[in-house]
């Protein structure tokens, strides 16, 4: 697969997954919401609260979206190794950090604002785990790409 289909491929994936993320946001977590609404009233002053806290940790999510975008072009192009790339990479790391930090202490003061159930509070720690997850790959990404670019400068200034 030459550069071109790989970076074409990558941003289908991508605007898969933007759409993909638009569905649950805008769509399966409010009706979840709702559904919990009528199953449980006692926690229906949390809805509110709760829908715009998950809106907002949605943010982080379209603005990596749109660093890996610029990554794929930049593959398209073959500038696969370069310093910006790893720059964006690193910047998706910060992203998915700064994501499951607030993820994790939203809970905790949802839960302190007796607007949450302690068992969401546990249960998003797989979430949480998922966000450290993806901030480790990719600063573990960037480091790699950030060499190669320095291998590949060192090259270019020899020949």
């Amino acid at each position: 697969m030459d550069q071109k289909k790989l970076a074409n491929w990558i941003k289908v994936i991508l605007v898969g997954i933007g759409i993909c993320g638009l569905f649950i946001y805008l769509y399966v977590v409010p009706e979840l919401g709702r559904t919990m609404v009528a199953k449980y009233p006692e926690y229906s002053h949390g809805f509110w609260p709760w829908l715009c806290f998950i809106w907002c940790t949605g943010i982080n999510c379209y603005v990596a979206l749109g660093f890996a975008w610029k990554i794929a072009t930049d593959i398209g192009i073959d500038k696969s190794f370069s310093q910006k790339n790893a720059e964006r990479l690193r910047a998706i790391s910060v992203l998915a950090a700064t994501d499951a930090g607030v993820f994790f202490f939203g809970n905790v003061v949802l839960w302190l604002l007796n607007l949450s159930h302690p068992g969401i509070v546990i249960l998003s720690m797989f979430i949480v785990f998922a966000g450290v997850c993806v901030s480790v790959a990719a600063a573990s990404l960037s480091h790699l790409v950030q060499k190669a670019a320095t291998l590949q400068e060192d090259s270019d200034l020899t020949i």
